[in-house]
């Protein structure tokens, strides 16, 4: 067993904190233009970017705190896909052209989350180590 090993569940942890506050601050410019607007035209959101914005909330929440992490992360990750197939892919194949590197890497790190569980530092295993005891 590696030395490093004994990290990877913090690890995980905080790749899933990092991540989640990331998805979060697209809400944020969504909904209260902080740290700045969202970019595109004025006026009100276009109702599929609200529920995008709430699940970036939401859902960014509850894996911030990794919390229902696994279910959160599948919604997380599917709308990330969305995202990726009807805003960025219309615009070219390449991602980089495309700018759709950030909806690629929250998708498959989300996607990654489903499988790998919360890490370490989560309510889910706080909420895991309350009920083997009970």
């Amino acid at each position: 067993m590696s030395k490093l090993d004994h990290w990877s569940p913090r690890v995980l942890s905080l790749l899933r904190i990092i991540t989640a506050l990331l998805f979060i601050e697209h809400a944020t410019m969504k909904f209260f233009a902080f740290p700045a607007a969202m970019p595109g035209p004025g006026g009100p959101l276009p109702p599929i970017i609200v529920a995008a914005g709430v699940i970036e909330l939401l859902g960014g929440g509850l894996i911030a705190l990794g919390l229902f992490t696994r279910p959160a992360a599948f919604i997380a990750s599917g709308t990330m896909a969305a995202a990726y197939f009807m805003a960025h892919a219309t615009q070219g194949f390449w991602p980089a052209l495309n700018h759709g590197e950030a909806a690629i890497m929250f998708c498959f790190i989300f996607l990654y989350l489903v499988f790998a569980g919360p890490g370490s530092w989560s309510l889910d295993a706080l909420r895991g180590r309350n009920k083997a005891h009970i």
